[in-house]
């Protein structure tokens, strides 16, 4: 199923890249692993997949040391302070950033094990309630505060937009999230990149690479409907 799945998740982002005039190598597929069990992510790791997304630090900690060390983990969900410290020298990207207190935390963990941990502002573009991020008129702002933290690198923006039944309707939050990357970029702030633009998800992620996504994160349409009866918290 992975195999058939990834065939046409891969075929779908060649035809947006070519839609959206840009190359292959600007776009990249994170698979989006959680609750998904570890047979899976053997199996999606044989096919080539080497960059794999998880909403809980709990589920990273599981999965690490029973999966190959060329695995680049990036945490994708909301990122509480408290759990920083486990992931610390382990997450190759936290797309999850939206204060100065969690971006705090990573920089103090970074600093312990020595790292530098890039990091993206996670942006609320459609301005919905029940999601994480902070607006588009505070990213400037938030950003200029973390770019003086040491242990931390600004690689770029997140957002999660709504779920729809057409993507078009997520077209303009695209838009906008890589129009905002673009003023910030003319900013010019120390330690501060506009490089990744994580954005898109099984549902919208063709429309997400025609408006300048960077990282698309699929879960469903790679690994099939989740069962969140065996899932882990944390």
């Amino acid at each position: 199923m992975i195999k058939e799945n990834l065939s046409i998740v891969k075929k779908n982002i060649d035809e947006a890249v070519k839609r959206g005039g840009r190359t292959k190598e600007e776009v990249n597929l994170i698979a989006v692993s959680k609750t998904k069990p570890i047979e899976m992510l053997k199996e999606a790791y044989d096919l080539g997949i080497r960059d794999f997304g998880e909403n809980k630090v709990q589920e990273i900690m599981d999965k690490y040391d029973k999966l190959p060390s060329d695995i680049r983990w990036h945490m994708i969900g909301h990122l509480q302070t408290n759990k920083v410290k486990y992931i610390a020298d382990k997450v190759y990207l936290i797309h999850s950033v939206d204060s100065l207190k969690l971006a705090g935390e990573i920089s103090r963990q970074a600093v312990k094990v020595g790292r530098v941990i890039p990091i993206l502002i996670e942006v609320n573009v459609a301005g919905e309630e029940s999601k994480f991020g902070i607006r588009p008129d505070e990213c400037e702002s938030l950003i200029r505060e973390i770019a003086g933290l040491p242990g931390i690198t600004i690689r770029g923006l997140m957002t999660i937009a709504p779920y729809v039944d057409d993507p078009e309707e997520n077209r303009a939050y695209f838009a906008q999230l890589k129009q905002l990357s673009v003023d910030i970029t003319n900013k010019n702030i120390d330690n501060t990149s506009m490089s990744v633009l994580s954005m898109g998800m099984t549902g919208d992620y063709t429309v997400a690479i025609e408006e300048g996504a960077y990282y698309v994160r699929v879960g469903t349409g790679l690994f099939g409907e989740r069962d969140y009866s065996h899932a882990v918290n944390g």
